[in-house]
């Protein structure tokens, strides 16, 4: 039974302000990346800022990163601020740091910036001090990124470019993006995650009618009402806006009711005993474990306000109410037979993981309900030896934390050791490439 719901203040943390920073990289950037390297990784996000990171404390610093937007952890904090949000769900221990070397983890570099933190923020490292929970300030969190991104020469190391295939062969594997390509040794994919389409029996599939928009676009200024349909933080994030804009705001939730949670994961998954569960297990047993113990749900600061709104008749909730159609104007038909008018109706429907199809050859990702088949211990792809995940599409292996930033950074520890000892018993690029060209 929850005893204590934390105040939404901290959902207020400022956003926008000026950090110290390290020193630019002194390395010019060419305009393209070379055409061979050691390693590839193909995503710049948090997952990819912590492999990179990791793979420069092994020495291994031949490294191409080919991001779509060119910047580390870009999107993450493009994605951040179309939602407004002020601060992370995860809390100070996770971060994508690299484990196990003394570097500076995101709770050191906080602590380092005291002057920076509001009372509220600085209470919150107290919190972590303690060992309880603790939220990030999305501003602390993007900083930090860019301290680890300077600190560990990624910045200079990231070219923008949309990755169009990923071609392995026994002794390489080859990138083309849209402007070049990049032949390595290995390739780690840190593609993230995409949003979830809706149905098609919504509106006969296809982009959405007139008024409708999913969570990663833009919401229209204009209108009184407006309908946010999902369960998760996400979700939550949205209505928040919508009700500071003075908007009447209608919550459309297929399950019975709201989940408030500290985290999607239960927390077990996010220590050894917890990841040991999907040790030895079958994949329908590991399936299981993934539907119950990965559920959506919204932090507990936003419980007061939320709960305070529907009271008050600014926030509508349609609970335990499937959506069955989707008209433009916008009306919602719900599976009762009512209907839910809004100017505007935006998608939250969850997000899947993008595990390497559609970029890499079937008979290399081995394509199990959506899960790639992974090496169990270094999550290399069973089909493609030479190329790794991290990040959500490590989740058959490595249990629901996958999805993470704490399992990001797990995951990215097993797989840069397994880089490194590679290379250092690899065969020499040059010997590899001619492999490639005769392909």
């Amino acid at each position: 039974m929850i005893t204590f719901v934390p105040e939404p203040h901290l959902l207020d943390s400022p956003r926008g302000r000026e950090w110290p920073v390290l020193p630019g990289a002194r390395a010019a950037r060419t305009p393209e990346p070379p055409p061979a390297a050691d390693v590839v990784i193909v995503g710049a996000g948090p997952a990819g800022l912590a492999v990179a990171s990791a793979l420069w404390h092994h020495g291994v610093r031949d490294v191409v990163l080919v991001d779509r937007d060119g910047r580390p952890c870009g999107r993450f904090f493009d994605r951040v601020d179309l939602l407004g949000q002020r601060v992370l769900r995860s809390p100070y221990e996770h971060h994508p740091g690299v484990e196990g070397y003394r570097d500076c983890e995101l709770l050191d570099f906080a602590r380092l910036h005291w002057s920076v933190l509001t009372p509220v923020e600085r209470r919150e490292i107290r919190m972590a001090q303690a060992g309880h929970r603790s939220v990030v300030p999305v501003d602390v969190f993007e900083a930090y990124c860019r301290h680890l991104a300077a600190s560990h020469h990624v910045t200079e190391r990231t070219w923008r470019g949309a990755v169009r295939e990923v071609l392995p062969t026994s002794s390489a594997v080859t990138v083309r993006a849209d402007r070049f390509s990049v032949t390595a040794r290995h390739v780690v994919l840190c593609l993230g995650e995409e949003r979830r389409s809706a149905p098609d029996t919504w509106w006969g599939g296809g982009h959405p009618p007139r008024g409708v928009s999913y969570w990663d676009e833009p919401v229209p200024a204009f209108g009184k009402r407006l309908a946010v349909v999902g369960a998760g933080l996400t979700a939550a994030h949205l209505i928040s806006t919508g009700l500071a804009q003075g908007r009447e705001v209608h919550w459309v939730v297929r399950e019975a009711g709201e989940r408030y949670q500290c985290a999607d994961v239960n927390s077990s998954f996010f220590r050894p005993e917890g990841r040991a569960r999907f040790d030895g297990v079958s994949w329908s047993e590991r399936l299981e474990l993934m539907g119950r113990f990965r559920r959506a749900s919204i932090m507990f600061e936003f419980r007061p306000m939320l709960e305070a709104a529907e009271a008050e008749g600014r926030l509508i909730v349609h609970r335990g109410k499937a959506i069955t159609k989707v008209t433009p104007g916008v009306g919602l038909h719900l599976e009762d037979g009512s209907r839910v008018s809004a100017d505007h109706a935006v998608l939250a429907l969850g997000t899947t993981p993008s595990i390497g199809d559609g970029l890499m050859p079937d008979d290399a990702v081995l394509d199990r309900g959506g899960w790639p088949r992974l090496d169990e211990r270094t999550f290399a792809y069973v089909g493609a030896p030479r190329v790794f995940a991290v990040g959500a599409a490590a989740g058959m292996a490595l249990g629901p934390a996958a999805r993470n930033i704490d399992g990001h950074r797990v995951a990215t520890a097993r797989v840069a050791a397994a880089v490194a000892e590679n290379l250092r018993r690899d065969t020499p690029l040059r010997t590899a490439t001619k492999d490639v060209a005769r392909v």
